[in-house]
């Protein structure tokens, strides 16, 4: 019987609805979330709070409007959801309280400027943010009307990071720790400067005290990424420092208060290096103790999806008496959900099916866990677990159109690189696909590389199979999920051991009978990009290209990125002007000029990350050299459109890739 489902279609980025991690109610009932669309008219994102019982009787919505909620929390009594929420002002969120059992929304703050974590306190009287003050010279700006009109006038900074991708030009406040009533609204702040970050606060099991991380070095921009554990009262006072690693991240106190969690690496300066799960004493006692040193992965959500909201990773959770810790973990094109006996470090894997583990939460009693689970054909619902037992059950059906729908198939495959090294990849054969017939094929290289490509829904890649492609992926040297030789394999080294292992990987594909070697094409962003440009200076096997979001010249990006001198770290750690040789070497303009492959060039006007300089320099050399190319930039938009980018220029993105493909790959 032939399959009557439809196929993909670049349009419907339109009818994705994507869930936010859970929160189970204390008493493990119920689970709320966020749930985002796009409204096609206005080409906004828009995402309210949705409400699910555990016992998969069905999903409904418990806030409604075009407006943003996110953040949901519920309070220690189950009664009361806290949330943030833009609905009284488009462009300054708030604090909202909203009644389990039935209610209006109410604003609980009137603060002026960002607001990041927020979380209740255990005896539910406060809350803990993260928060970050408007700069006055905004402040006077918004209140006076001409001033307004005009705008900015200049932009004055003495920090070397002052921009960040996705945001823009960063404000001159910094994030510091408050604490608001919750009953009143009134905030207070515990830490303040002008220097200083605080960031990632969580409470004590007794409510006295407040951890969060800092980097406290006498200039935090000149040593990126150290940042220490502290603890503060929660009534104000002064800071204490906790030992830690090089690095510290996403505190959580153990039920006792008496040692604090963390996840961080040995030495943020070696970004190959595994985040390990770690333990420390409150009091100081003893050095922090690594629960995961033995475990060659990283703890971590490394997975490379275009359908994400809001999954990164979390603080490790405790188990109710203390003796175990879960976390979540990327290895082998998955992310997991592990834990740790603290004790003495056995690890146990809770969920280990293939998939990716987004965020995830336990009840009061640490029976039920609630946890979005996403694969390569869902991109993702919400499941509960009964821990210590067996099986999960979905309670949400999101995007059920999605049963409608013809994906082709995927296979997975484990292939050897050219130094007998172990390397995962996955074939995407097309809708209708006949093994009779022959296809063209499109290698999509992922970006990082600190990274993988994962078994989790990529719309891209579906919407390219749809057009007739075969498409494929792997996660070669470079990237994350493979242990710590795999990473570093191509630290202050990139374009080598990478290089050889795409081409392995095509090797491979290329020898499959269905595989038409005279219509093969390659894409890739960032990272990829850099790999995309790589290849058409150094092989002309492919017959068409499209580098997204390039890195092209790294001589050039240094200090331009909002990254800044820290790209110098993949290289020798030194600057252009010590080892300007390095920088050419690994750079694919050196190497442009043996280009000869048609590439079209994508690029975004905000792109932050990988400047869009870096996109004009390889286009005006592709040009200069008669090769076939065009550029296609995006206005407004950052490193990140094909993720988070506006959804008509998404859109759009797919149709050129589609059609400079097509042109190429594609008979007449």
């Amino acid at each position: 019987m032939p399959n009557t489902k439809r196929t993909i279609t670049a349009e419907d980025l339109y009818n994705f609805e994507l869930l936010s991690p859970p929160r189970i109610s204390p008493d493990g009932k119920h689970v709320v979330y966020a749930q985002q669309r796009v409204d096609a008219k206005t080409e906004k994102k828009y995402s309210n709070l949705w409400i699910t019982p555990t016992n998969g009787s069905g999903a409904r919505p418990f806030t409604i409007g075009d407006q943003n909620d996110s953040q949901p929390r519920w309070s220690p009594d189950g009664k009361t959801i806290a949330f943030i929420s833009n609905r009284g002002d488009e462009k300054q969120p708030q604090i909202y309280l909203i009644p389990f059992e039935g209610g209006e929304a109410r604003a609980l703050t009137e603060l002026k400027g960002e607001i990041g974590a927020l979380e209740w306190s255990p005896d539910g009287t406060q809350f803990v943010i993260q928060f970050r003050a408007k700069d006055a010279e905004v402040l006077e700006r918004d209140g006076d009307e001409q001033k307004k009109k005009l705008g900015i006038v200049a932009r004055h900074y003495e920090r070397v990071f002052y921009k960040f991708d996705g945001y823009g030009f960063l404000p001159h406040e910094r994030w510091h720790i408050w604490t608001v009533d919750a009953s009143s609204g009134v905030a207070n702040q515990l830490t303040a400067g002008p220097i200083f970050d605080e960031l990632q606060p969580a409470w004590s099991p007794d409510g006295k005290s407040i951890a969060f991380i800092s980097n406290r070095n006498p200039d935090p921009d000149l040593a990126r990424g150290d940042t220490s554990l502290f603890v503060i009262p929660a009534a104000g006072g002064l800071e204490r420092q906790i030992e830690t690693t090089s690095q510290a991240l996403l505190p959580s106190f153990s039920p006792d208060g008496k040692l604090i969690a963390y996840i961080g690496q040995r030495d943020y300066t070696q970004w190959w290096q595994n985040n390990d799960l770690w333990v420390a004493p409150v009091d100081g006692s003893m050095p922090p103790r690594n629960l995961t040193t033995k475990f060659d992965a990283t703890v971590d959500t490394a997975s490379i999806n275009d359908l994400n909201f809001g999954h990164n990773p979390q603080a490790p959770a405790w188990s109710p008496d203390g003796n175990t810790l879960f976390f979540q973990v990327s290895k082998d094109g998955s992310n997991l959900l592990m834990s740790a006996n603290v004790s003495n470090g056995e690890l146990r894997t809770v969920l280990g099916e293939k998939g990716f583990v987004g965020g995830f939460d336990f009840d009061h009693a640490g029976e039920t866990l609630a946890y979005f689970f996403g694969t390569m054909s869902d991109p993702g619902q919400i499941f509960v677990h009964p821990v210590g037992g067996q099986g999960s059950t979905q309670i949400t059906r999101a995007n059920p159109w999605l049963q409608e729908v013809n994906l082709g198939s995927m296979e997975e495959v484990w292939f050897k690189g050219r130094d007998g090294n172990d390397i995962q990849g996955w074939i995407l054969k097309p809708p209708a696909f006949d093994a009779s017939q022959t296809y063209p094929s499109i290698l999509e290289i992922h970006g990082g590389p600190l990274a993988m490509y994962a078994e989790f829904f990529m719309h891209e890649f579906y919407y390219l199979a749809a057009q007739g492609y075969v498409v494929y992926f792997s996660n070669p040297r470079g990237g994350q999920g493979y242990g710590e030789t795999h990473a570093k394999a191509i630290w202050q080294d990139w374009g080598n051991a990478d290089y050889a292992d795409l081409m392995s990987w095509t090797d491979y594909v290329a020898a499959q009978p269905y595989i038409d070697t005279n219509r093969m094409g390659v894409t890739g962003g960032s990272y990829g990009g850099y790999m995309s440009l790589w290849i058409i200076g150094h092989t002309q096997r492919f017959q068409a290209a499209v580098p997204q979001r390039v890195v092209s010249n790294f001589v050039s990006m240094w200090g331009s990125s909002d990254l800044n001198w820290i790209f110098q770290q993949v290289l020798d750690n030194k600057p252009p002007w010590e080892d300007l040789e390095k920088y050419w070497k690994h750079s694919p303009m050196a190497y442009i000029g043996n280009a000869k492959t048609p590439t079209l060039l994508i690029h975004s006007e905000n792109d932050h990350r990988c400047p869009i300089e870096q996109g004009e320099q390889a286009f005006v050399a592709l040009k200069t050299l008669g090769v076939d190319a065009e550029m296609v930039r995006f206005p407004e938009e950052p490193h990140g459109l094909s993720r988070i980018g506006r959804t008509d220029r998404r859109i759009a993105r797919l149709n050129h890739i589609a059609r400079w493909m097509g042109k190429y790959l594609k008979y007449p």
